[in-house]
């Protein structure tokens, strides 16, 4: 292939199956409310993909213009990043894995025009074992890395026909690939079940992620008022309810591919501002006169910014985020002094009913958890003066040059 083609933007097509064969592909086939064909064409939207046409079975490649096409099937429930990468690749077939490391059944393509009938036809019967020279078979491990970098865990990519018996499983998959793998423990370990739950109720409605984040903020200011009038614990049952409605709000529309910028902007918008204000206003309600509040205050609220702060010093300084760096790090990062691992001090304080016990806790963990950040950033600059690489501990090898695991 000349280096003009692997640039041109090709033409998408959809292409129709039998309806005759099994899995049928089906409009009630549908992961959150969207059938494959609905998801894949939100998919290609947000990738930003060339035309994209429609393949009916009476259609004849007489019928079509001469250039790269991409081909994906029309009954099976595709993998975000995978559509982006045969977006990107070049005279490919994409198969199911198939037994003994053999290519199983295609389920899309990416061709030249010299090649595409014979690709067209690979789809067609659903067999991979006739094809032209040049043309490879690839599975979706060949295609996209198992490491997510925006998601900061392994999640391979995945394709599943779409079909009722393996619907709940497409469904587990999609949403599973909407969760960061490196984040608190009660977001990691207590909400998913919960919250892939609502999320298939929720998407089923037709509810836009956007009025889920309104609601949080809605929580969040009463929570503010209520904190500052001491009724703590309906302030931490409102605060618990906020936190679970902001992980549904992402979910939903990550799994419905109806992510947006306003809805991000809202999003990490009200993350980023409302747990000092939490802390401040759980201070005025115990009263600030009272022994020690406020500087427990000043520790907390002080804290969250300096922790933000020495997180972005440690990006700048080595081009990666702090929580990805060791295995460690990982792990603090699911206990460190941000809001839910907070929240759960103060609640246990509240069950005591000393709610200024968890408060003080509160203080003396962000003070250990910023002496700990601090501590990695002189951990990383020495490794580097030392001659090792600061990179994420999934790419670290035993070699010298990258210091230990």
């Amino acid at each position: 292939m000349t280096a003009a083609s692997s640039r041109e933007t090709p033409v998408v097509w959809i292409l129709e199956m039998p309806k005759g064969t099994s899995p049928l592909p089906s409009d009630d086939v549908r992961a959150f409310g969207l059938s494959a064909r609905q998801r894949l064409e939100r998919t290609l939207a947000r990738a930003g993909a060339g035309p994209v046409d429609d393949w009916p079975l009476t259609r004849s490649l007489a019928e079509t213009d001469a250039g790269s096409a991409v081909l994906f099937r029309d009954d099976c429930f595709y993998d975000e990043r995978l559509v982006c990468a045969l977006l990107e690749t070049t005279e490919t077939l994409l198969c199911q894995p198939g037994a003994d490391g053999e290519p199983g059944e295609p389920v899309a393509a990416r061709v030249e025009q010299s090649h595409r009938a014979a690709a067209l036809e690979a789809l067609r019967n659903r067999q991979s074992d006739a094809l032209p020279d040049g043309v490879s078979h690839s599975t979706s491990a060949d295609l996209v890395p198992a490491y997510n970098p925006q998601l900061r865990k392994f999640d391979p990519a995945f394709v599943f026909p779409a079909s009722p018996e393996s619907v709940r499983e497409a469904e587990n998959r999609i949403f599973a690939a909407s969760y960061k793998g490196i984040t608190d423990f009660i977001t990691k370990h207590v909400f998913p079940a919960p919250a892939l739950a609502v999320v298939r109720v929720l998407a089923a409605l037709g509810v836009k992620p956007n009025t889920v984040t309104l609601v949080s903020y809605a929580l969040t200011a009463a929570v503010v008022l209520l904190f500052a009038r001491g009724d703590f614990a309906l302030g931490l049952l409102m605060a618990w309810a906020m936190t679970f409605l902001d992980t549904v709000d992402g979910k939903l529309a990550r799994v419905t591919l109806t992510s947006s910028r306003l809805g991000g902007f809202l999003d990490h918008a009200l993350d980023l501002v409302h747990p000092p204000i939490w802390w401040w206003a759980f201070a005025v309600g115990l009263g600030m006169q009272n022994a020690g509040v406020e500087a427990a205050m000043l520790v907390i609220v002080g804290g969250y910014v300096v922790g933000r702060i020495l997180e972005g010093i440690f990006l700048l300084a080595f081009g990666m985020e702090v929580f990805t760096w060791r295995p460690f790090d990982a792990f603090f990062r699911g206990i460190i002094a941000r809001r839910n691992p907070n929240l759960l001090l103060l609640s246990l304080g509240c069950v005591v009913a000393r709610p200024e016990w968890g408060y003080m806790a509160v203080a003396i963990w962000t003070a250990i958890c910023i002496a700990v950040a601090s501590a990695r950033i002189v951990q990383a600059a020495t490794q580097r003066m030392r001659g090792h690489a600061i990179q994420p501990w999934h790419e670290q090898s035993t070699s010298p040059a990258t210091g230990p695991a």
